[in-house]
């Protein structure tokens, strides 16, 4: 059975969108929110609850409607604009993909639970016990961050190729 390109993307995207919330509903019935964490690999990788109503390293917090207007229109944005990008290949297609399920996943905790929640938390421990650690982030997060480095990855191999060559056989 060979799927087409729009299922193929529809079903990735679904996928992260199903993966995404099963983790966060994981999360809400085991962590108490902004208080509890599990500690994985001490000094380097725990679970958190946290919520972040603003966009990447919580740029923009206390924005929450805004982000998801905002993310509301690079959905339709990138659904309307989707064949202008490298959809003719599986990479192309995963790329769609993850970005529609993850700013989907995101955005339904936009407009449900008023905060986008974040629970993936890696962190070091200085020398005097503070802790110093890349911004939580969740599933959603992920999907979109490898699927627009994987869109950068596939415009520059697609930049870096010889144009056709113009000149005719034989002259």
């Amino acid at each position: 059975m060979k799927l087409d390109t729009e299922k193929r993307v529809a079903i990735l995207a679904a996928v992260i969108v199903l993966l995404d919330q099963l983790t966060k509903a994981i999360v809400l019935n085991s962590l108490v929110f902004g208080r509890e964490e599990r500690v994985i690999i001490d000094g380097f990788f725990k679970f958190v609850h946290w919520g972040n109503t603003g966009a990447a390293w919580s740029m923009f917090h206390g924005n929450n409607e805004f982000l998801a207007i905002v993310s509301l229109i690079a959905l339709l944005v990138l659904f309307l604009y989707r064949r202008h990008f490298d959809t003719r290949t599986i990479f192309g297609q995963i790329s769609l993909g993850l970005i529609f399920g993850g700013i989907v996943g995101n955005l339904i905790d936009r407009l449900f639970r008023g905060h986008v929640i974040d629970f993936i938390y890696f962190y070091l421990h200085q020398r005097g016990g503070r802790e110093v650690g890349f911004p939580a982030f969740n599933i959603a997060d992920m999907a979109i961050c490898t699927g627009v480095g994987l869109l950068f990855i596939l415009s520059w191999r697609q930049e870096s190729q010889p144009a056709p060559s113009l000149a005719k056989e034989g002259t």
